[in-house]
């Protein structure tokens, strides 16, 4: 497995699009037995209510057709018990949606996942891996291998292979990660300007609005403007409420 890492690791330098460097995952991943392969990236992993975000980049290998549209479109992302087991863990593990199976996913699967559960058992995807990445600054990453087979089987081969996928889960990503612009590394759905995030940012250091435009060189009312602005877009309802929001989406780091 280490010369098959190493040559994995020489096809994935830096420049090489995320295709190519998916391609070449799944192409290991086949090797260690895994039918399909499913990897996703946010900025920003969960919203201010707990509910997880659709991810920027979701790339998939050999899936079923309609995967990208449900997960994406349709909301089984949110309801998806894989990827909020994933988002609590840190060390990679094995799952199945076979009631029987004694895998972490039996603790936390309920009704609400019915969706995304039957629907993998029709594509007879139930069993698979994950490798949750809990990247710098907040951001979050997951390599899914899938099997299809008999659960008990397919369980036990893929306990065997968690080491060697998870070590290829995060050559991936350190391959991946460079090639994602600003635009990918922000969360999308709020777009502050730049005077917004930095009369927030001085409001974040417990500046008051005349001392901000002070700070700016701006009018008073000019800062009063940007502020307001700013917390119509985050859903605030005043300037304590919208650094808060600001802060968790990652929307003041520079």
């Amino acid at each position: 497995m280490l010369a098959k890492l190493t040559a994995f690791n020489n096809r994935l330098m830096p420049g090489r699009s995320l295709d190519e460097q998916m391609d070449n995952t799944f192409m290991l991943a086949q090797q260690l037995g895994f039918d399909a392969l499913v990897y996703d990236y946010t900025p920003v992993p969960i919203d201010l209510n707990g509910a997880l975000i659709t991810p920027s980049v979701l790339q998939l290998r050999n899936t079923p057709t309609d995967w990208h549209a449900l997960w994406c479109s349709e909301g089984f992302y949110q309801i998806d018990p894989v990827q909020h087991l994933a988002l609590r863990s840190v060390s990679p593990f094995v799952w199945s949606y076979e009631p029987k199976a004694e895998t972490a996913l039996q603790t936390i699967i309920d009704p609400c996942h019915a969706p995304v559960s039957s629907y993998l058992h029709e594509q007879q995807l139930t069993c698979g891996v994950s490798v949750p990445i809990h990247l710098p600054r907040g951001g979050f990453a997951s390599l899914t291998g899938l099997r299809t087979g008999k659960a008990s089987t397919v369980l036990k081969e893929a306990q065997h292979t968690l080491s060697d996928f998870s070590v290829i889960s995060h050559a991936l990503q350190e391959a991946a990660y460079p090639l994602f612009n600003k635009a990918l590394r922000t969360y999308p759905h709020i777009h502050l300007t730049k005077r917004e995030r930095e009369c927030l940012k001085w409001a974040a250091e417990g500046l008051t609005a005349a001392e901000i435009a002070t700070q700016l060189t701006r009018s008073l009312a000019v800062v009063t403007l940007h502020l307001a602005s700013a917390m119509h877009k985050l859903g605030a309802k005043n300037r304590v409420q919208a650094v808060v929001r600001a802060t968790h989406y990652r929307l003041l780091d520079d």
